[in-house]
């Protein structure tokens, strides 16, 4: 009898989710995001590779290059995950949502499920399409996206858009407000870790930071001394998993 239980609330977590602007939305421009960093990313590189400019980074790799684009847009994707939590709250849906499934772990289940299902889904071709725009725009200093390590790390970049969609539907489950969890992982992905992991004191610890640690998933060729994709997979469901119980706790204690 579960099954079919939750294959009918996942039924309507689907439904909700095509009729919520801010989630289709988002879902565009986590494409939009993701292949346009890719091209211009692709087109500056061979801009400085051609004219032998000083500001081509260091350590540039085009494998590595044509998965920049998707964590730019993995800010459309952290909205996503977001809004498919909070829209509810901000518009009373949730009492209709939770009278049609009074059970609040069916309903979590069903949730979270349907949030991942999509971000993953539409994450596999994006990750794919924003690679080969990178390639096709560095012309003959592009790479194939069959070279070495390239089809794990577009499968990783795909598992951690996704990942991280979650966490953020988590935190928004935690908060039932887009206000806070938006403020804190904007940011926090664009730039506060990155600061944290290049300072001396906190090197070691941001290692283990929810992005941090998932953008492991996406090296083509693994740094030494740095995570595995593995271990970084592992330190994200870790932190995802931590999220979404909380989230679920507080959910089943808390009047809808």
């Amino acid at each position: 009898m579960m099954l079919p239980e939750i294959s009918a609330a996942m039924r309507a977590e689907f439904t909700k989710l095509r009729q919520m602007r801010g989630t289709v939305v988002a879902l565009a421009l986590f494409w939009l995001v993701s292949i346009a960093v890719a091209a211009l990313d692709g087109w500056s590189a061979r801009q400085a590779i051609i004219t032998h400019s000083p500001l081509l980074r260091s350590g540039f790799t085009p494998e590595q290059a044509g998965l920049d684009g998707v964590l730019y847009g993995q800010v459309a994707l952290i909205v996503f995950g977001v809004l498919s939590v909070t829209s509810e709250y901000g518009s009373g849906m949730i009492r209709l949502s939770l009278l049609a499934s009074p059970r609040r772990g069916r309903f979590f289940t069903a949730k979270m499920t349907v949030t991942g299902i999509v971000a993953f889904v539409a994450a596999i071709p994006a990750t794919l399409v924003a690679y080969v725009t990178t390639q096709a725009t560095l012309g003959p200093y592009g790479a194939s996206i069959t070279a070495a390590g390239v089809p794990r790390a577009l499968f990783g970049a795909a598992g951690y858009v996704t990942l991280i969609s979650l966490f953020a539907a988590g935190l928004a489950l935690m908060t039932r407000t887009a206000i806070a969890p938006l403020a804190i992982l904007i940011p926090w992905v664009l730039i506060g870790s990155h600061l944290l992991s290049i300072i001396g004191a906190t090197k070691a610890l941001a290692r283990y930071f929810p992005d941090q640690a998932g953008m492991q998933m996406l090296t083509v060729r693994v740094i030494p001394g740095s995570l595995s994709p593995a271990a970084g997979l592992a330190v994200l469901a870790a932190w995802v998993a931590v999220v979404l119980a909380a989230g679920y706790v507080l959910l089943a204690g808390r009047d809808a």
